[in-house]
């Protein structure tokens, strides 16, 4: 059915449902794993980007540094659950990016034909606020998308 499946993460507790149902999906299938965690674009407060550049620092270096850390922690988790699994991942980080765009479009460029994500399920107002990669994924994706609640 599925030949490889795409399991986004973001490394939460609930993204770590996704990864579980993935891994277990792949498994019963036999499929290809590829794991992806995108990060957006953050901006250090002015205060703070004033004070490391007057310290001889580059904070856009420094945002990209951290970023690229905490990206390679939640790919290395996603990892060792894979081989605890006993499944074979590949791991791709996509910086700089919306998250929906940068899922879809670690989907299109490794052929995945379903993409797994968890989604906190917030309704009304609250998924209105704070947005929802989730939904954005399942309605502008063209290919399957198995939600993990």
């Amino acid at each position: 059915m599925y030949k490889h499946i795409l399991i986004a993460t973001d490394g939460s507790d609930l993204s770590d449902k996704g990864i579980d149902h993935g891994l277990a999906l792949a498994k019963s299938l036999g499929a290809a794993v590829t794991v992806v965690t995108v990060t957006a674009n953050e901006i250090m407060p002015y205060s703070q980007m004033t004070e490391e550049i007057r310290r001889g620092n580059n904070p856009l270096e420094m945002v990209r540094a951290a970023m690229e850390k905490e990206a390679s922690g939640i790919l290395d988790a996603a990892s060792e659950k894979a081989r605890a699994a006993g499944v074979e991942i590949k791991t791709l980080h996509i910086p700089e990016r919306h998250a929906a765009e940068g899922i879809l479009e670690a989907a299109r460029e490794n052929n995945c034909d379903v993409i797994i994500m968890s989604s906190h399920g917030r309704r009304g107002l609250r998924r209105l606020m704070l947005g929802s990669q989730t939904a954005e994924v399942v309605t502008t994706g063209t290919i399957p998308v198995l939600v993990i609640r």
